[in-house]
This record gives C-alpha cells, sequence and structure tokens, in this order.
C-alpha cells in the first residue's frame, strides 16, 4: 500500500503498474497526439508544468525539451520508475513522483500550466480529479487534455475487453470515455476556466493484430492484468477476439492501421 495513493485507487495503481518500462511502446503509437497537446499549450522557458498520469513520462519529456520546469505524477509507481530511467538517458530535469490526481501534493496555484494525455480521464473521481486540477493551476495558467472520443475506435477496443471483465458493481464508476464529450468537460472543468476543443486523430501502426495484442499484453496494464485473470480457455477466446477486432477492422496494405480520435482541450484559468 503507497500512502500516497487513496484506498480506492490502490488496485488501479497496481493494474497500471503492471506494464513497467513496456508502457512506453503504448505512448510511442500515441506520440504524435501528444505533440499535439504539448504544441497547443505551448510551453515557455522556465514555465512550471505538471504532468497528470504522466506514465512512462513522454509528455513531459515534450514539455521539457521546450524549457519547462516539469513536474510528472501518476498512480503507477512501476511507470514512474521507467519514466526516471528514460529521463535520465535523455539527459533531462523532471521531478517524477508517485501521486495521486485526486488528491495532490502540491499548494494552490503551483503551476503555470496542468496537462494530462489520455491520463486523467482514467481517474475513479473525475469531479474531484477536475477540482484539483482547478486547484494547482494559477489564475491565467492554461490545461491541455487528450481524451478519447466517447465513440472512438479506442472504446470500441475497450468494449472487446468489456466482454471478459468481471460484472461491474451494481453503482458502477463513470466511463472515463465521457471524458470525450465536450459538454462533459465543460461540466467538469468550465467553472474554472474558458474552454476550447479541437478533434485529432492518430493512428496506431503494426504489422498485425497478434502484433497489437502482444504489445498490449506487454505494456497497457488494463489489457495485461485481464488477460492475466483469465483461465487458458478464456484467455485463448480473449486472444482471439481482440487479435480479430484490428485483423478485420483495421487491415492495410502493409498491416494493421488503426485510427484512434480524440479530443484535445485547452483552456485558461480564470
Amino acid at each position: 500500500m503507497d500512502p500516497a495513493i487513496q484506498p480506492h485507487n490502490q488496485r488501479p495503481a497496481s493494474v497500471w503498474s503492471s506494464g513497467g518500462l513496456a508502457y512506453d511502446e503504448i505512448s510511442r503509437q500515441i506520440s504524435s497526439a501528444l505533440e499535439h497537446c504539448v504544441r497547443r499549450i505551448s510551453p515557455r522557458p522556465g514555465e512550471r508544468f505538471l504532468d497528470i498520469a504522466t506514465g512512462t513520462g513522454w509528455t513531459s519529456r515534450l514539455l521539457a525539451a521546450r524549457g519547462a520546469e516539469v513536474t510528472g505524477i501518476d498512480i503507477a509507481g512501476d511507470l514512474i520508475d521507467a519514466a526516471r530511467t528514460l529521463r535520465q538517458t535523455q539527459g533531462l530535469e523532471i521531478d517524477y513522483r508517485v501521486a495521486d490526481a485526486e488528491q495532490l501534493p502540491f499548494e494552490e496555484a503551483r503551476f503555470d500550466g496542468v496537462v494530462s494525455t489520455f491520463g486523467v480521464m482514467f481517474a475513479s473521481r473525475p469531479e474531484v480529479a477536475a477540482a484539483e486540477i482547478a486547484r494547482v493551476c494559477r489564475k491565467g495558467g492554461r490545461i491541455a487534455l487528450t481524451t478519447w472520443l466517447a465513440d472512438s475506435n479506442v472504446f470500441e477496443m475497450f468494449k472487446v475487453m468489456r466482454a471478459y471483465m468481471p460484472a461491474p458493481p451494481s453503482a458502477p464508476p463513470p466511463s472515463p470515455f465521457e471524458w470525450g464529450r465536450r459538454e462533459r468537460i465543460a461540466e467538469l472543468l468550465g467553472k474554472h476556466f474558458d474552454l476550447n476543443f479541437e478533434q485529432g486523430e492518430t493512428i496506431y501502426h503494426d504489422a498485425s493484430g497478434e502484433a497489437v495484442w502482444n504489445v498490449f499484453t506487454a505494456g497497457y496494464g488494463p489489457t495485461r492484468v485481464l488477460a492475466a485473470s483469465l483461465d487458458e480457455t478464456k484467455r485463448e477466446q480473449f486472444k482471439r477476439d481482440f487479435v480479430s477486432f484490428h485483423d478485420e477492422r483495421f487491415k492495410a496494405p502493409l498491416g494493421i492501421s488503426m485510427p484512434r480520435q480524440y479530443l484535445l482541450t485547452v483552456g485558461v484559468r480564470r
């Protein structure tokens, strides 16, 4: 039990942590969307930025390379360890810590900018996470979020996974894909930020559906943990469905090309 993580987030922390350094390949396949986010928030040298749910630190490295003073946080300790390793190989100064997006360990108005790329959307308590973003961003500061659209191909991939997940509790948590709707973002953040939106698309390229399976069961915590939880028969069925989903829908002349649609939200703190 990590004391920096609230009790209800301990299991999600373990799930996301399971990918370790292999999660960086997941980020590599969405790197154009991460660059899109950083370009739109346009960090200036010396500005203080927070990257929430930093994973292996891809977005934080982009921010630091532009001269920002960056802090990256994640609930997943093994991802933070990987981010620290990658930081060292690139000679960047980034402060990485294990921390909970729903209970940020920073004073009010600490940051000039806050970003989260396909991360905070998976917070267990969206309203609390959104309030924390507003609390730590100074007036006149900026935020930028990328979130998968509610009808995106990533949502469709999660539907394949959901068929093999245990039944949700009687009061299931809100879907992370609600963060892909402008109306929901406005509900969460519109009280404190002037918001603008822009849609984007990043394309996942790989050799085959089986290659995608190998990448996700190695580095993407939810897929990795789900596959490991199934008995051999169910795991083979899951693999078959996951591979077929990619091969049948996204086959291209040279392999798999899967478009992934996302929403970019940029805001200025009032």
